[in-house]
């Protein structure tokens, strides 16, 4: 079937689009080029940097001396994950193609971007230190209201730059807010620098990565996990909204693979085989921590 590799080849080039058309925290991703890679594969360097404050001058001496530390930290990628699939080469010819083609693209916009932006988020969350508030239900437009007013005035007094904010909300509590006095609730959005909606399902404080292993014949039987993805964690909360500003995070993707081996080059099937693998960083800078603001729920 050589004819069928160009068509899944140029489809291939396509995949990463199809993730950027998926992903809801994408807009995050750092540029590669300032990224400084470390001493292991598995970590990179982020600089930080620290000075004197202003000090008096003298007409005598002149300047008060200060000084400037340039250190850095070392940082260890936090998420690897991948799958791979296989589509017998009859089925994929009996559907023109379409077997395979559809399972790559769905693959990766129905699983792979829902559970990145679904760790992003639950691991920004976690970070001790983050600007946030007791869980809150937030049953009307005027709750919501006034929780982003909350979330802007923590902020700025906290010194945050009003530069690249951006709020990510649940589409029920967007809604709302869309639905009340459009003055207002257009003063408040157009002070972020992008509105997302980010469905419940992506949008919690701890969610649990499944392994893709079968537990329940082990020695400590656990549970079936062969189905994979991710869940909200025992004891997480519903997200509302986070308002992030994107300088505070590290949120780098080192390695992303798309490949696909044609069924004359499997060696154990008559299939197309599709690999799938996401290895990547999503943490907060320690001195950028006043640049997340979470707003959770009750439960």
């Amino acid at each position: 079937m050589p004819n069928n590799i160009t068509p899944f080849k140029r489809y291939t080039s396509l995949l990463d689009e199809v993730y950027q058309n998926a992903s809801v925290t994408s807009m995050l991703d750092m540029n590669g080029a300032t990224v400084r890679m470390g001493t292991n594969a598995n970590e990179i360097v982020i600089p930080k940097i620290s000075m004197d404050g202003l000090g008096d001058y003298s007409r005598n001496s002149g300047y008060a001396q200060g000084s400037v530390t340039l250190t850095h930290e070392t940082v260890k990628f936090n998420y690897d994950r991948g799958r791979r699939f296989t589509v017998d080469a009859m089925d994929d010819e009996e559907t023109a193609g379409v077997a395979f083609g559809q399972l790559s693209g769905e693959f990766i916009r129905t699983k792979a971007a829902p559970e990145q932006d679904a760790f992003r988020f639950a691991t920004y969350a976690s970070v001790s230190g983050i600007s946030t508030t007791a869980g809150a239900d937030l049953s009307d437009a005027a709750a919501v209201l006034a929780a982003l007013i909350a979330s802007q005035n923590k902020m700025d007094e906290d010194e945050v730059p009003t530069t690249e904010r951006y709020l990510f909300i649940t589409p029920t509590l967007y809604n709302l807010v869309q639905n009340i006095d459009t003055t207002k609730s257009k003063a408040v959005m157009d002070s972020f620098a992008a509105v997302t909606k980010v469905p419940q399902s992506r949008f919690y404080t701890a969610i649990d990565l499944k392994d893709g292993i079968d537990h329940t014949g082990d020695d400590e039987p656990g549970s079936d996990e062969t189905a994979g993805g991710y869940a909200k964690a025992s004891g997480g909360k519903n997200i509302n909204f986070m308002v992030i500003h994107k300088p505070a995070v590290i949120q780098f993707s080192k390695h992303v693979v798309n490949k696909i081996i044609t069924p004359e080059q499997n060696q154990t099937s008559d299939g197309w085989m599709f690999f799938y693998r996401a290895y990547g960083l999503a943490d907060v800078y320690e001195n950028k921590l006043a640049g997340i603001y979470l707003h959770a729920a009750t439960t």
